[in-house]
């Protein structure tokens, strides 16, 4: 395999070692890390009697997403208030046309699930990306993390029961998640508390990631009228240097918040049957890297 064949190869994988890696990690910087470990191992050595690119690849980036996450577990324990993971643009193109296909990977990635993958060991969670959100088999998974088939049906079972329990059932339908979206917004920017309050279930919870360098709750605040308040404050706190536009983040419509044209923020709305039952709050400007460049409409 010449070295132009070997990254032809490497690239064609590249979405799905970066969709593994980021699914596994949370943070885009940390994936676009071990994704590029994976090409240097890849490019040292011929690969002639490499069968399977594609498998052998995700193999080497499973494990060394594991081994970033084993590393990267203390940060977090010492992280300062709730954690988030890092939003990414998602754009599925036209390599997945299905539709069931696509709304695996949109849950997949979604702010709630990755939350609750956060919970799971790293190899728990290795084993339910792999398997849930791509749909490898055992086999080939026991092989990425040199386990028995056994041993990882048994972590996919487990991981599979935990995030069935603490995953929240939030609404999928891109339509009505922007039309509530649309609402949540004009509301919310207008300082109608009223209008607020009917888009907020009455036990809605709001998550702020901060990260101790931007100004944000260090703890979860809970119901329909202290979140409601609590958004109109900030709003009114920026009148006149808040602007925001929706666009697809983490699998579904969020907004992209800007203050004196400077990215901000970035709200994710968690949704159930027309209401509004968590707002997510990235803020921690390490996080907002990769979304900065984006334009303002």
């Amino acid at each position: 395999m010449t070295a132009e064949t070997a990254a032809d190869v490497f690239e064609s994988h590249r979405p799905v070692l970066t969709g593994v890696a980021y699914r596994m990690l949370g943070r885009i910087t940390d994936a676009e890390d071990v994704v590029q470990e994976a090409w240097l191992r890849w490019s040292a050595a011929p690969r002639e009697d490499v069968r399977e690119p594609r498998a052998f690849l995700v193999t080497i980036v499973t494990r060394l997403a594991v081994d970033r996450l084993r590393q990267v577990r203390s940060r977090r324990e010492a992280y300062v208030g709730p954690w988030l993971p890092e939003p990414v643009v998602t754009d599925f193109g036209p390599a997945v046309p299905d539709t069931a296909e696509r709304a695996v990977l949109a849950d997949s990635v979604s702010v709630a699930v990755l939350v609750v993958l956060e919970s799971l060991s790293p190899l728990e969670r290795a084993v339910f990306v792999l398997r849930e959100a791509f749909g490898f088999p055992y086999a080939e998974i026991a092989l990425a993390l040199d386990r028995s088939e056994g041993a990882v049906r048994q972590l996919a079972g487990r991981a599979r029961r935990h995030v069935e329990e603490r995953k929240p059932r939030y609404d999928v339908d891109p339509a009505q998640c922007r039309d509530l979206t649309e609402r949540f917004l004009a509301a919310a920017a207008g300082g109608d508390i009223e209008e607020l309050l009917t888009l907020l279930a009455p036990d809605v919870r709001l998550v702020g990631d901060g990260g101790g360098k931007s100004k944000a709750p260090l703890r979860i605040i809970d119901s329909a009228d202290k979140v409601g308040r609590f958004l109109l404050a900030v709003t009114r706190e920026q009148a006149g240097r808040l602007e925001s536009r929706i666009l697809e983040l983490n699998g579904s419509p969020a907004l992209l918040v800007f203050v004196g044209g400077e990215v901000d923020s970035v709200v994710h709305l968690g949704i159930r049957s027309g209401v509004v039952h968590c707002v997510y709050i990235v803020r921690n400007p390490d996080k907002l890297m990769h979304v900065a460049t984006l334009p303002r409409s």
